[in-house]
């Protein structure tokens, strides 16, 4: 975890059921680091270019939370800078909650998925709805040939503070695509078997 990242989620409420737990004195060593925003790194970097969806949770107005799954192709979320990412938005449902929300507060939380690796990256954020049709420079940087999906505007996230989360508890999982080359190797294998069974036969 980043100091940073315990800055802001380390309410006084969260210390007290730290300390309640026995962990605080764990975590204490992130008081006093300076309140500057995470830089991202190569790690960073790599590992959200190579994403195919994400989580975002927002709360609006009620003050209820609400969590959103976003995907697109692998790297559709852009690194943009050393504290910015940015994405095309595409048309989904059209109840528009995640963006209704950013009207109210413009902060949520961001989480990146490897369930194949068992690692997940977390990112607090500030999101910005951006009108593409008016910034061709960043039309371009967000651009995604040959996905048919609609896209509506852009959104910017400007990284607050980010953690790489313990592996415990995560069920690798495996996409089409990353199950695919070991299926076609099988496949394979098994047409040079039954080959070889004729070829006995015979």
């Amino acid at each position: 975890m980043t100091a940073r990242y315990h800055q802001l989620a380390f309410t006084e409420n969260v210390k007290a059921e730290q300390t309640a737990h026995g962990s605080r004195e764990h975590y204490e060593k992130y008081e006093g680091a300076p309140a500057v925003p995470d830089p991202i790194t190569a790690a960073e970097a790599d590992f959200i270019s190579a994403r195919d969806s994400f989580y975002v949770a927002t709360v609006g107005a009620t003050g209820w939370p609400y969590v959103q799954h976003r995907g697109g192709p692998a790297g559709f979320v852009r690194v943009l800078d050393r504290h910015t990412l940015g994405m095309a938005d595409f048309r989904g449902n059209r109840q528009y909650i995640s963006i209704g929300n950013l009207h109210t507060d413009d902060r949520a939380s961001l989480f990146f998925m490897d369930y194949a690796n068992k690692r997940r990256l977390k990112a607090l954020v500030r999101i910005k709805k951006v009108d593409l049709s008016e910034n061709a420079e960043l039309s371009e940087q967000l651009a995604l040939p040959g996905y048919r999906a609609k896209v509506e505007h852009a959104l910017i996230f400007t990284i607050a503070a980010f953690e790489w989360n313990c592996p415990a508890h995560i069920t690798p999982r495996f996409s089409e695509a990353e199950i695919a080359p070991g299926i076609r190797d099988l496949h394979q294998q098994i047409a040079l078997l039954e080959a070889e069974v004729k070829r006995l036969q015979g």
